[in-house]
């Protein structure tokens, strides 16, 4: 079942005893949480019928108590507990889980994992629960869903503008759906997101960033990557080391990807860069002018250079210096 069909039955009024939100993902679990701790009990209500445990500090026969009363002038109480996972004993709640209140409902936050399907508890789940497994959003996935939680916003967005969120913020749904949150509250009633935008409000160079450091090395375009190089050294913010390498590094083994399964046209590599016609013309330039070993050795280079800026085979060397020594490898080879 999906975050929008769990929300829309509890907007209908059917309720499950229980509801078991896990997995590596914690935004579509928040959201879940969230609507659940402000919209299923009556304001006027809470005080009574609103009960919220911590995975660190509950205590599993507390919880199994106030599961198991009774609401107080009202149809149900409602029990979450959040971040399950840090709870001890959790596997004691089986009894409860096994034969829950029907009046109770009670909805659990498990972040970070999947709970042992092998269990016995896990099995009780299974038959009693309403279970959602938010799974991670891998850097193939990303500007796909980018754009589809823009346009959940009822806004549009340019290429261009996708590549800069995902090569800047990563795969951190939470920030990305803040950013955009802030975005909608400055454009003025706009609802197409442009470069400028990012670069006004959330303060991502338009120019200067790792999307386009990338497409220089892809270039082999020397002076401009130094350039960009040049302005993080300056904007120390704009481009940490240990965030930029990162980013490179996704869009060189996605071309890495492309060249094992031969697809060297630009059709061809729509699926491994979500369809963003940017991320395509860098990939076909890296594919263009590196080829397979090239793209393995700037692989290569990264993982070294990477390691270094935390302090292996290298001795104090500032993070500017390093990616202007990197650059220089990766370009001139």
């Amino acid at each position: 079942m999906s975050v929008e069909k769990i929300i829309q039955s509890w907007q209908k009024g059917s309720f499950k005893p229980i509801y078991w939100f896990e997995g590596e993902e914690d935004f579509y679990i928040d959201q879940l949480m969230e609507y659940a701790e402000k919209n299923l009990v009556p304001e006027s209500e809470a005080a009574f019928n609103l009960t919220i445990f911590y995975g660190k500090d509950a205590d599993w026969a507390a919880l199994t108590n106030t599961c198991r009363r009774y609401p107080m002038f009202a149809d149900r109480q409602v029990v979450l507990l959040k971040e399950a996972q840090h709870m001890k004993d959790i596997d004691k709640l089986e009894p409860y889980i096994e034969n829950p209140l029907p009046t109770t409902v009670l909805v659990v936050s498990y972040k970070g994992k999947k709970y042992d399907r092998r269990t016995k508890f896990f099995k009780h789940l299974q038959s009693r629960a309403e279970l959602f497994e938010s799974p991670k959003i891998y850097d193939d996935r990303l500007g796909g869903w980018i754009k589809n939680y823009v346009q959940s916003q009822g806004l549009s967005i340019s290429e261009k503008s996708v590549s800069l969120l995902e090569e800047h913020i990563g795969n951190n749904l939470s920030r990305i759906a803040n950013e955009v949150e802030k975005l909608t509250i400055n454009m003025g009633g706009r609802k197409q997101i442009t470069e400028e935008d990012i670069e006004r409000y959330i303060g991502i160079s338009k120019e200067y960033n790792a999307f386009e450091l990338s497409g220089a090395i892809a270039r082999k375009d020397l002076s401009k990557a130094l350039r960009i190089v040049q302005y993080f050294e300056h904007n120390p913010k704009a481009g940490p080391i240990q965030a930029v390498l990162p980013a490179i590094y996704s869009q060189l083994s996605r071309v890495y990807t492309a060249f094992e399964v031969s697809a060297n046209t630009p059709m061809k590599l729509r699926a491994h860069f979500s369809n963003n016609p940017s991320a395509i013309e860098t990939g076909s330039y890296y594919m263009k002018n590196y080829g397979p070993e090239g793209v393995n050795k700037c692989l290569l280079l990264l993982h070294e250079y990477n390691l270094k800026s935390i302090g292996i085979n290298s001795y104090g060397t500032e993070g500017s210096s390093l990616m202007k020594e990197l650059m220089v490898k990766m370009v001139l080879g």
